[in-house]
């Protein structure tokens, strides 16, 4: 039986108000994220999600902090190759994995940001991908190998070896490597190279056609690491009873739609395949599978916010179980207002969980 993760997300931005939250001051400091950091690890989350972009305060610098300031917390780094060499970043993370006993997962992002704000040239997607692939295949290599020499067409080291090593368990060699997108390019990267591979919120059958056909091509890439693993990065909105919930959904969603000319949303929700492959299931219905709310993709949800799991804890206890039922292992939750939904979330749902 593989080990369940269950993490939180913490949005790491200075603007108030992200997805709705309501905290107005405290944003970007590191009383207000340690305050975070800490909530999620008293009420039972193994870690959370860093959020990154160009105009947030620096994941990574975030990240150290944050491990400095908490005992089991594990942040989940969200890191672009384009804003790091992977030597470097490399040295860092394994830097950070010894001081903190282990505690860094890092999740791989290779969406488009605002590329000339910090220099980056390529917006191809072959490229972006091809780049990713070769990031995360050296990165891999520093962290288990010495005097590493490599000649590839994004990235170039001669006799290269990190000091320190990850620190390693009986059960891991170096922090897990996540990645996201559901494009054909995307998931050969996952195939060949990712330790999970993250989901947004689909229904079961589209994941489990997606689980089937990642496992396929694993074999067809000639995967040398051990079998890829799966995880869901979805929005849970969650109340003591199923009546209570979808109330609370559909003043959200009304909210949303208010507001909708002032989404945060800054990815490239019109150009990324995963994305457009959520704002499709509206088509298919409001509500999909048992709680699987499709509406707030049409009112400028984005990301894991497109769509959400609505019910009662148990109700959506149901709903990740049967996901889990597919393979799936790793979840990264999040409602607002986040310290909030932390300790709701954690409180209620988790103890279903496991």
């Amino acid at each position: 039986m593989m080990s369940l993760e269950f993490l939180w997300y913490i949005p790491n931005t200075i603007e108030p108000g992200h997805r709705g939250d309501d905290t107005t001051t405290g944003w970007g400091s590191i009383e207000y994220s340690t305050e975070l950091a800490r909530t999620a690890e008293a009420h039972g989350w193994g870690g959370a999600l860093l959020g990154t972009g160009w105009g947030r305060p620096d994941t990574f610098t975030v990240a150290t902090a944050l491990a400095a300031r908490t005992s089991t917390f594990k942040p989940l780094i969200a890191i672009r190759p384009g804003y790091w060499q992977p030597a470097h970043f490399a040295a860092a993370a394994a830097t950070l994995d010894q001081l903190s006993r282990g505690r860094v997962l890092v999740n791989i992002v290779s969406g488009l940001d605002n590329l000339a704000a910090y220099g980056d040239t390529r917006s191809d997607p072959a490229q972006r991908y091809a780049r990713t692939q070769e990031f995360l295949h050296l990165v891999r290599r520093l962290w288990t190998e010495e005097d590493v020499t490599f000649d590839g067409e994004h990235f170039q080291v001669g006799g290269s070896t990190v000091a320190p090593r990850p620190y390693a368990t009986d059960t891991r060699t170096h922090p897990t490597l996540y990645f996201g997108g559901a494009s054909e390019a995307a998931e050969r990267v996952s195939a060949a190279e990712a330790d999970v591979q993250l989901f947004w919120g689909e229904p079961l059958d589209g994941l489990a056609e997606r689980i089937g056909r990642l496992k396929e091509l694993s074999e067809r890439v000639g995967r040398r690491h051990k079998p890829l693993e799966f995880g869901l990065r979805i929005t849970t909105l969650v109340r003591d009873t199923t009546e209570e919930a979808w109330r609370a959904a559909e003043e959200k969603v009304a909210k949303m739609a208010e507001d909708s000319g002032e989404s945060t949303w800054t990815g490239n929700r019109r150009t990324a395949a995963g994305q457009q492959r959520l704002f499709d299931l509206a088509a298919r219905g409001e509500v999909l599978d048992t709680c699987l709310y499709t509406t707030p993709g049409k009112v400028g949800g984005g990301g894991a916010a497109t769509t959400w799991l609505v019910g009662s804890a148990a109700d959506v206890a149901t709903a990740l179980d049967n996901y889990r039922a597919l393979g799936i292992t790793h979840f990264v939750l999040s409602d607002t207002p986040y310290k909030e939904e932390t300790i709701r979330i954690g409180d209620h749902l988790l103890p279903r969980l496991r």
